[in-house]
């Protein structure tokens, strides 16, 4: 679907894109993210064809965007972080002002935005000015705008920010059906929980290199795989520390109350055995899991931007 080989972008002096490679297959939801001025937005607005390239090579469906930009055009459809200005219109006159932009008119036209409008919730707020909707609203209406010519590829910038729980929840919603309907999307967020609950695929960037990618939940467990072992014991803990001391897959042992906590670099099989030589031993053991990984770490870790601000708790 979208492939990106070696995107090199300059600003004067200043490097945005620095060899930047990326690969979203067909159906895929792919989570875009990284730091501010990691070159995010560049990337997008290559992908869209409103920015030109130094070097290197983006094609959608074997398409070269920076040849073909009108053949591009038909295959994306693009809601940006930022409404627009359209508040003069109905929701009805302002689906089918973009419908008449790619030749639909009359009666396929209405049927066309009315779907999608109910795709989006939004189709009891036919009659209703753009100006009186939510910012939620205008979101979905966006959203809507974006699928009238039925895309290939959906990308999002930010779909999500400034908005409510609640709000958020539906957006995600939306997601999810819309990858049910093997739509492939790529989604710029900051909001990293949400984008572990919905996406298959993620690609981390930072100065302008994508520095770590692949599937959501090859990456978890990845994540989690690196997390503390916690094993929760009942009685004297003598007995599992020394089998712990000995065993060669331990590299710390941390105390706290009933709990141990363990550094383990073995296998989901080395776990089991582990537990299965401390339950031989007699150890009273009525917890034994993985302390869970987060994609918030993985990302702080990774990208070494401590001062960034990012949406690390999951409201509501």
């Amino acid at each position: 679907m979208l492939k990106i080989d070696n995107l090199k972008k300059k600003y004067g002096q200043s490097i945005a894109l620095d060899g930047l490679s990326m690969n979203v297959e067909d159906g895929n939801l792919y989570g875009f993210v990284g730091p501010n001025g990691a070159g995010k937005t560049t990337t997008i607005k290559i992908i869209t064809g409103l920015l030109l390239p130094d070097s290197g090579l983006v094609t959608i469906d074997d398409i070269d965007v920076t040849r073909e930009p009108g053949r591009i055009r038909e295959k994306i459809g693009y809601v940006p972080d930022f409404f627009g200005i359209y508040d003069n219109l109905k929701v009805s006159e302002y689906m089918e002002f973009f419908a008449s932009c790619y030749g639909l008119y009359g009666l396929n036209a209405r049927r066309r935005c009315m779907m999608l409008l109910e795709q989006v919730r939004l189709s009891e707020k036919t009659d209703f000015y753009v100006e009186g909707l939510s910012r939620g609203m205008k979101q979905r209406l966006s959203l809507a705008r974006a699928l009238i010519h039925n895309p290939s590829l959906l990308i999002m910038d930010e779909p999500t920010a400034g908005l409510d729980p609640r709000t958020r929840l539906e957006f995600r919603q939306i997601l999810k059906e819309l990858r049910e309907q093997k739509k492939t999307i790529l989604i710029s967020s900051h909001i990293l929980p949400e984008l572990s609950e919905v996406c298959t695929d993620i690609g981390i960037v930072d100065q302008g290199r994508v520095v770590l990618e692949g599937a959501m939940d090859d990456i978890l467990n990845q994540i989690n795989v690196s997390s503390p072992l916690v094993i929760s014991i009942k009685g004297s803990q003598d007995v599992a520390i020394g089998i712990l001391r000995d065993h060669p897959n331990v590299e710390t042992i941390t105390i706290q109350q009933e709990d141990i906590m363990v550094t383990f670099n073995g296998d989901r099989q080395e776990e089991i055995m582990l537990l299965q030589q401390l339950v031989d031993a007699e150890v009273m053991v009525y917890g034994f899991m993985r302390e869970k990984g987060s994609l918030e770490s993985v990302f702080m870790e990774i990208t070494n931007h401590s001062e960034e601000r990012l949406v690390l708790i999951h409201e509501g």
